[in-house]
């Protein structure tokens, strides 16, 4: 792959791809999610999401991208299921500790056992959460993509925390969960 960036003075520069596609993916801002499962121990896992999409309403579906050789990827293999946190402004902390390479991250973070799977649910640090079932998954470069279908959903609302330009950030906006 060949990339020309374009610096703020307007001339261009050659370089590493991986670099310049950090920076064109710094320029989208997106929610911020900590996904969370359980191993076959029943030891917790989790980390800070930011690749999360919908795939489909019927039946709703969901995918989350998480690194290969993850711990928490390799939970969701051998549980067969997940929990996407989607974080409201107040859960900034969280989502800091979940993108460290901290290993005792749940000590630090209050949760509970979410209604369905009995997986980690951040309820004081999400606005919404959904218990998924795996239903399919791809491995992509580095990453893996898994396919979930949502089987519950616990909305609260509130203000989304948001990250993009390598910072997080709070809209103005509020999201109503009625």
């Amino acid at each position: 792959m060949r990339v020309i960036a374009r610096t703020p003075s307007g001339s261009t520069a050659e370089g590493d791809p991986a670099d310049h596609f950090r920076l064109f993916m710094s320029s989208w801002f997106t929610g911020v999610a900590i996904v969370t499962s359980a191993g076959a121990d029943d030891r917790p896992h989790g980390l800070t999401c930011t690749s999360l999409s919908s795939v489909a309403l019927d039946p709703p579906t969901l995918l989350v991208c998480l690194q290969v050789g993850s711990g928490t990827l390799a939970a969701i293999q051998e549980r067969r299921a997940f929990v996407v946190n989607l974080l409201h402004n107040s859960g900034q902390a969280a989502a800091e500790r979940f993108a460290s390479p901290e290993p005792d991250r749940f000590s630090h973070v209050r949760w509970r056992p979410a209604p369905l799977t009995g997986l980690p649910w951040f309820a004081h640090d999400a606005l919404a959460m959904a218990e998924c079932r795996v239903v399919d998954s791809v491995i992509v470069g580095d990453h893996v993509i898994i396919c979930g279908t949502v089987e519950n959903v616990v909305a609260d609302g509130g203000r989304p925390l948001l990250y993009g330009a390598r910072a997080f950030h709070t809209p103005g906006l509020s999201i109503d969960a009625s």
